[in-house]
């Protein structure tokens, strides 16, 4: 622990009461610089979730470094760049690495179960999502800890940069198992105040609180060995979760403990919410499912859906894009351009290009069918 760190009554209140959480670990803070499996840094990550588990807590675990690790074994002078390279690899990689956590996990009489997920597990599918929810619901309750990781040997470049990496994929597992709390670890001390080309600049900020918009200026270039994410990547991470309702700690690997954070020292970076935790099926809808268009409203809809908790009507859209159909997701644009959230729309874009604009009374004329909302408050997630 630093020693300048600090016990803040503040913190300690936010952090009493979670009870799950996911830590993800990155890849330059559990490999050497040749690519070589750290593993006291490991052993003592292991060690320190076991403690919380032993204590009550329960823990999820993110981890790169499976392409890490391949590339050292396979005694690679540098990262490949074409996919089906990276695929094999992370094979090589993914068994060293889960053969690390399962032997030392197991030294301390700890069960793991390995997860591996692409984004058609995530994103895709409403049945799979709500499958792979249970999953996690019965790991925690036989005592297992779930150790997850992108399924990189399988994923190809589309699904890849839906997801993005690796703190990408730690919130949508956040987001997906309703963890309280994302516990970022990586090579940094947590957000500082500001960055440029030549990396950090100032203190670490202790607190950052939803919809700062001091945000877009704390995102920096990657400075990491191994990995493939930056600061940008963690602050996305941090902003979805934060709409959820949830936290997210941006820690130093190897300098800050989880005890201590969860204790309440004065550690990192942490993202405040401002809102109600979102339920099960608001989380899935904003995102757990892959938006299939877009639908752009006027200033009237715009003001009923984000001040007054009113539904979307057809008379408030001004036009549609995509491919959905009655039951998918979409974006929620104003006529500016400007992300206002997700819903489930209620109508087709074939229909919805002949009732846009139009009355209630008028859709049903043209439909032969009462009409709807397109999209209802219930199936609605403002951002």
């Amino acid at each position: 622990m630093s020693p300048k760190s600090k016990l803040s009554d503040g913190r300690k209140k936010r952090l009493s009461g979670i009870r799950r959480l996911v830590v993800k670990i990155g890849s330059s803070s559990i490999t050497t610089h040749d690519n070589q499996l750290n593993r006291p840094a490991l052993r003592t990550l292991i060690k320190e979730v076991a403690a919380l588990r032993e204590s009550g807590y329960e823990v999820a675990i993110v981890s790169s470094g499976a392409v890490a690790a391949g590339i050292g074994r396979l005694g690679l002078k540098e990262r490949p760049r074409a996919i089906s390279e990276l695929q094999a690899v992370a094979a090589v990689g993914q068994n060293l690495l889960m053969h690390a956590y399962e032997s030392m996990f197991r030294r301390l009489g700890v069960p793991i179960g390995q997860v591996l997920l692409t984004s058609d597990d995530i994103l895709h599918d409403r049945q799979r999502y709500l499958n792979l929810e249970n999953t996690f619901r019965q790991l925690f309750r036989v005592g297992a800890v779930p150790v997850i990781n992108e399924n990189d040997s399988v994923a190809i470049a589309e699904l890849k940069l839906t997801i993005g990496e690796n703190d990408m994929l730690a919130a949508y597992v956040s987001n997906l198992i309703a963890a309280k709390l994302l516990l970022i670890l990586s090579d940094v001390d947590g957000v500082h105040a500001g960055y440029d080309n030549s990396g950090p600049r100032g203190a670490v900020v202790p607190e950052i609180e939803y919809g700062d918009k001091l945000l877009d200026r704390m995102i920096g270039t990657s400075t990491s060995r191994g990995g493939s994410g930056g600061m940008e990547t963690k602050i996305r991470a941090a902003r979805l979760l934060m709409a959820c309702g949830e936290m997210t700690l941006i820690a130093h690997a190897h300098k800050h403990r989880l005890q201590d954070i969860l204790a309440g020292y004065e550690l990192g970076t942490l993202f405040i919410p401002k809102r109600g935790r979102l339920r099960s099926r608001k989380r899935w809808i904003a995102f757990g499912s892959l938006c299939k268009g877009c639908v752009v409203v006027d200033h009237g809809a715009e003001r009923a859906l984000t001040r007054q908790g009113k539904s979307l009507l057809p008379a408030g859209v001004v036009s549609g894009d995509g491919t959905f159909e009655s039951g998918d997701v979409v974006r929620i644009e104003n006529e500016h351009g400007v992300d206002l959230g997700r819903g489930m729309c209620r109508y087709s874009l074939a229909e919805l290009a002949v009732i846009r604009g139009k009355n209630s009374d008028q859709v049903t004329r043209i439909l032969k069918r009462p009409a709807t909302e397109v999209i209802h408050r219930d199936d609605l997630v403002l951002l």
